[in-house]
């Protein structure tokens, strides 16, 4: 009987390092390859002493392909988290070959931080929704560009109704200098542009969003409309790998990342862990629930009264994550009551 061994792989862009333990954890090999699946498979199906049992990739910006890949081939595959793998502080050298070492030791002793790997399918769709959001911030910069050069020449603000009403000879007429109405031009033409195109990934993501678990739950909470819901329930995925509301509310950074001791805060802790696209989703719901929902509005306007208007939102937003939390693990509907107490 073959015995077996772990593989971790420290990826880069255009290179990544192949390392190999068994299970007492001795060293098989390792081998720099190049970012080419069929060299991988070549060197783990025919180079690596035993059965493979598992193998671990760093998860960085580009693994898709090399854990579709291996995944496809056969072969068991984890994704590892670098925000939750720290190496011992006094090593005296480290360097790729050490750290992909490092991945296959913890996958060998079952410790290894994991991330979640997405079907490509549903992958897909919660890529584009990150598109849109990209897109949106470069309308609304473009917006307030146009916006800045009308009150710079007259002194008066642009309303955006007005913006997003007038064509671009509408929006060029506005100016009198040649230059000034070709840039007015350009950028309505580049607003409307984008606007179409965000409304087609709507279009194309609302579909598959809605057979999403909790996606329809979601709907119920204040200042969650259909755009945050597909946001949400896709980066969200199986809500089932959340233990409690509060390590959901963790993971969507909605809590301080304050270290404190004998009452007095030392520092921060790592602040980028979790997931960037949930923190913006629920602020920007707790912005929409304190501006539309009775409930919300009075909650936030007694926590801003004691700390600031700052702290009120990120409270807030982290107790949209909680109930989100649950309507997304029970099903049913938003109970305000349980949520803000008896009105």
């Amino acid at each position: 009987m073959r015995k077996q061994s772990y593989a971790g792989i420290d990826l880069h862009s255009n290179n990544l390092v192949v390392a190999t333990v068994d299970q007492s954890g001795k060293r098989l090999g390792h081998r720099r390859l190049p970012c080419s699946l069929n060299e991988v498979l070549e060197y783990l199906n025919n180079d690596v002493p035993g059965r493979i049992k598992e193998i671990a990739v760093e998860s960085t910006y580009n693994w898709y392909w090399l854990v579709d890949g291996l995944k496809d081939a056969g072969y068991r595959v984890k994704l590892a988290n670098p925000a939750g793998m720290v190496q011992y502080n006094g090593l005296k050298a480290a360097n790729d070959k050490t750290d992909a070492y490092f991945i296959a030791e913890l996958l060998r002793l079952g410790i290894m931080p994991c991330g979640t790997i997405l079907e490509p399918s549903a992958r897909a769709v919660r890529d584009l929704l990150r598109r849109r959001q990209l897109l949106v911030s470069k309308r609304t910069s473009l917006i307030l560009a146009l916006k800045n050069q009308y009150i710079r020449t007259h002194g008066q603000n642009l309303p955006l109704a007005r913006v997003k009403s007038s064509s671009p000879e509408e929006m060029a007429g506005l100016f009198e200098n040649c230059h000034e109405r070709l840039a007015a031009e350009i950028t309505k033409a580049e607003i409307d542009h984008l606007g179409g195109s965000i409304k087609r990934i709507e279009k194309a993501c609302w579909q598959h969003a809605q057979k999403v678990q909790g996606y329809q739950s979601l709907n119920t909470l204040p200042g969650i409309g259909q755009v945050l819901s597909g946001v949400i329930s896709l980066e969200t995925a199986d809500i089932s790998r959340f233990a409690s509301p509060e390590n959901y509310a963790s993971y969507c950074r909605t809590v301080a990342a304050k270290r404190e001791s004998n009452g007095k805060t030392k520092g921060e802790n790592n602040a980028k862990c979790g997931n960037k696209y949930l923190a913006w989703a629920f602020i920007e719901a707790a912005n929409l629930a304190r501006r539309y929902d009775e409930n919300a509005r009075r909650w936030f306007d007694r926590k801003a009264a004691k700390t600031s208007k700052i702290v009120a939102t990120k409270a807030l937003a982290c107790k949209l994550s909680k109930a989100a939390w649950h309507l997304m693990r029970n099903g049913g509907s938003y109970d305000p009551a349980r949520l803000f107490g008896a009105t």
